[in-house]
């Protein structure tokens, strides 16, 4: 009975409410878009014998994937240690502990790779301390996108036929998991992701960013850039205001990283309208309300501006423009985009 239980409460809230936003552009709102593969990671974990009856799980996240462990291994009634940094919100972290989870804060940043270097390491060593322990290993491990295949499933059973997916790239899984899946049937599915000046995961130098649950300090191995047809770096301020407009418009209560994409989206579907869009709103704005969704808080930081109608066309993806940008991707390797940006730069 333990077992149904702790399936049934999260597959509740596992797949996107799906939700026309206006002409061709669909929402694939989630509660928690990374209970998909948190979900999927323990349970097959667990099945496997990879989880015996006293191993426990450690993970590194400052963000939802924390959260989606918390909440399924609180069900399996497992221990849970999750090793983080200073970014992570006091509201996450209260909800964190409250599911049982032990948190280690690593205090200060690595020299190369930063926040994200420093809780590999020191997650290495709480992995020496418990040596009966299982990691999901989020940013490697193929089920991560694998998962997605269910999300796949689930636009094409309420929308049939998609022509173009839309969503935020942190780990590589969602995005990447999800449009292998829509493309097992239509090749000609178009993927575009969404990131943030300063992530290194298109081609960017790795440096400081306000706009935290995209981009990434480290290259996952999970990102497959062939995947990619277009790429986009929004910034934070253009991310918040978006996130309050599709609250304003549309009364869907998401987070940052949602606004991000959908101000691709609602762009990109303008553009081609004749083609049918899904953005990826990955998570609910609770734990932004003291934040984004306040007002005095955005004046306070600088984020008062409305966000462009368009972005700007790049042609060498290596140099952050810190405004919405855009380049074509074309399913290249990122040696191949990369590569041919700095020959480029090099004949200029």
């Amino acid at each position: 009975m333990a077992g149904n239980v702790y399936r049934e409460t999260t597959e509740a809230l596992l797949l996107p409410r799906i939700i026309r936003l206006g002409g061709n552009l669909y929402g694939a709102a989630f509660t928690l878009m990374k209970l998909v593969p948190a979900r999927h990671i323990l349970l097959k974990a667990e099945e496997s014998g990879l989880l015996g009856p006293e191993t426990s799980i450690v993970e590194t996240t400052s963000g939802t994937f924390g959260l989606a462990l918390a909440m399924q291994a609180s069900l399996m009634r497992r221990r849970l240690t999750l090793v983080s940094d200073p970014a992570i919100d006091a509201n996450l972290h209260r909800r964190l502990t409250d599911l049982g989870a032990r948190i280690e804060i690593c205090a200060e940043p690595a020299e190369v790779g930063g926040y994200q270097e420093a809780r590999l390491r020191r997650l290495a060593e709480v992995r020496a301390e418990q040596p009966d322990s299982f990691c999901p290993e989020q940013y490697s491990n193929p089920d991560n996108p694998a998962s997605y295949a269910l999300v796949a499933e689930h636009l094409e059973r309420a929308l049939g036929e998609v022509d173009c997916l839309v969503g935020p790239v942190g780990s590589g899984g969602s995005m990447c998991g999800t449009v292998r899946g829509l493309r097992s049937g239509r090749p000609g599915v178009r993927a575009i992701g969404v990131d943030t000046p300063n992530s290194v995961l298109f081609g960017h130098p790795d440096d400081s960013r306000v706009l935290r649950g995209l981009g990434n300090s480290l290259m996952p191995a999970n990102l497959d850039h062939r995947d990619f047809d277009e790429v986009h770096w929004c910034t934070a301020g253009e991310a918040f205001a978006a996130t309050r407009r599709l609250h304003g418009r549309h009364a869907l209560f998401q987070g940052p990283t949602s606004g991000a994409a959908y101000l691709v989206a609602r762009w990109w579907a303008d553009q081609n309208p004749d083609a049918k869009v899904v953005v990826m709103l990955p998570d609910e704005g609770y734990r932004y309300q003291e934040t984004v969704y306040d007002d005095a808080w955005l004046a306070s930081q600088g984020h008062t501006a409305p966000p462009p109608s368009a972005p700007v066309e790049v042609d060498d993806p290596t140099r952050p423009t810190h405004r919405w940008s855009r380049y074509a991707w074309n399913r290249r390797s990122l040696a191949e985009v990369v590569g041919g940006a700095r020959t480029l730069a090099a004949v200029r």
